[in-house]
């Protein structure tokens, strides 16, 4: 298969991969136990759950979006062209 045809390189799918464990991560931290009509949990509203996992979520999807723009600098590029 010619690498000249493929859509993404090597790079790109690790930082697609980074960004999809960033997320994964941000998704854990969301989660927990909730409230029950017999028990308030407090920890519901917890700066880990409200703040720092929304934000570490929203990391992960812009990473996604860097993974996807990213084009390396490629040198068979310049001697094709030359």
């Amino acid at each position: 298969m010619d690498k000249r045809n493929l859509a993404f390189g090597k790079m790109n799918f690790i930082l697609l991969a980074a960004g999809v464990a960033v997320i994964i991560i941000g998704f854990l931290l969301m989660s927990g136990s909730g409230t029950t009509e017999q028990v308030f949990n407090n920890d519901i509203f917890s700066t880990t759950r409200i703040k720092v996992a929304p934000v570490v979520t929203f990391l992960g999807f812009v990473s996604i979006i860097v993974a996807i723009i990213y084009k390396p600098k490629d040198k068979d590029n310049k001697e094709i062209e030359e």
